[in-house]
């Protein structure tokens, strides 16, 4: 009796705490799938989740390879068959379906040239031969005022949900490829600024330079001969062909072999002095963003006024940035003048003060523009300040 009790007891123990743990683990699975938001949220964050996947590839804008990939994506975000992106030449992607029918593009066109969204029902798809593939909704894709593409569905029936996601689909690969676009012609604006820093040097100081090495080539032929070497290193940094960014110790190597160049030309005139960090040498910083810097305070430093001028560069750093500053005793600059210039609205010897600094806006942010101390007859502080730590950019 005691025997079976004591059985009893130790049955009903166990499915108590069985209870208990099964109990326990629903409340943990109900609690885990209220945490996942209701079937709205879900529905969103999938939404949002395929933009993202899609917008990857679009970086590049309307490109055959890049739509493909995203079509497969954005498919999945339209109630329909087959889902077709096309830019103005040809159908880019085509999700859905075994092969894009020949008679795509002349619909495509239509919407091309009216820039309007056109539904076309199953008469005309029948007349032109597409039987299988339902109805279809064309939408254009637009930058600025130009129609680009489009981006439509088939449906078995097109109705208007279909029509207004459509719409919204062709209007946020309208915003991708308008963003490519922007990001397009950011490159090209700074790689037109390096042209134009390039051409600021080529002018004035190889005209220079050339006749500083000519006059040495009688009376001290060893000096034009290192001399010709260090302007043929100089210029070949200068005008070389690979690469939006460098590092302070490579544009501090070429401001060296510039002041050799210049120091034939000057002699004891240019006094230039430099207080280096080693902890800044390696960061990383826009290609020619320095030089340019220390020719303005050669020019407005010596050039124009008699007697010595002293140039002085330093570079450290100052917690996460790397910090350089050029300074002159020279004539200065008048501070109007010098805000105009910077805004782009007067041209003169002081472009390339200009073009450094949007370089950098660009770059950096508005925050790492030029800071320039000057007033005229007081020489001018330039300051530079980039980030210690740019993992997106490479040297």
């Amino acid at each position: 009796m005691f025997s079976a009790a004591v059985d009893t007891a130790l049955v009903c123990a166990v499915a108590v705490i069985t209870l208990a743990v099964v109990a326990f683990l629903g409340f943990r699975l109900s609690r885990s799938y209220r945490d996942l938001g209701s079937d709205a949220d879900r529905a969103t964050y999938a939404t949002l989740h395929s933009a993202a996947l899609a917008s990857e590839h679009l970086r590049e804008g309307l490109t055959p390879s890049g739509a493909s990939k995203a079509g497969r994506h954005l498919h999945g975000l339209l109630r329909c068959d087959v889902l077709m992106i096309s830019d103005d030449a040809g159908v880019l992607a085509w999700d859905g379906g075994r092969g894009t029918p020949p008679y795509v593009m002349p619909l495509v066109r239509q919407v091309l040239e009216s820039g309007r969204t056109q539904i076309v029902r199953r008469q005309r798809l029948d007349a032109a031969g597409l039987t299988d593939l339902g109805e279809l909704v064309l939408s254009p894709v637009r930058v600025d005022d130009r129609v680009v593409g489009t981006v439509g569905a088939f449906a078995g029936d097109v109705d208007a949900g279909l029509v207004r996601a459509t719409n919204e689909l062709a209007g946020w690969v309208s915003t991708q490829v308008e963003l490519a676009e922007l990001d397009s012609s950011r490159r090209l604006l700074a790689e037109a600024e390096v042209r134009a820093l390039r051409a600021q040097i080529s002018p004035h100081f190889i005209y220079n330079s050339l006749n500083a090495i000519a006059s040495f080539i009688t009376t001290d032929p060893q000096r034009a001969r290192e001399l010709v070497v260090e302007f043929a290193d100089f210029t070949r940094y200068s005008f070389r062909r690979h690469g939006d960014f460098t590092t302070v110790a490579e544009e501090l190597r070429s401001i060296d072999r510039y002041l050799l160049l210049e120091r034939a030309r000057f002699g004891d005139r240019l006094n230039v002095t430099l207080e280096i960090g080693p902890e800044v040498l390696s960061t990383v910083i826009p290609f020619l963003s320095l030089q340019p810097l220390v020719e303005n305070a050669v020019r407005h430093g010596l050039d124009s006024r008699d007697g010595v001028g002293n140039i002085t560069i330093t570079a450290h750093d100052v917690g996460p940035f790397a910090e350089v500053t050029i300074e002159d005793d020279g004539v200065g600059i008048e501070p109007e003048h010098l805000r105009s210039v910077l805004a782009g609205h007067t041209e003169g010897v002081h472009v390339g003060l200009r073009n450094v600094d949007s370089r950098l806006r660009q770059v950096y942010g508005d925050d790492h523009g030029l800071i320039i101390d000057t007033a005229p007859g007081a020489g001018t502080l330039i300051t530079m300040r980039v980030p210690k730590s740019q993992p997106d950019h490479q040297a």
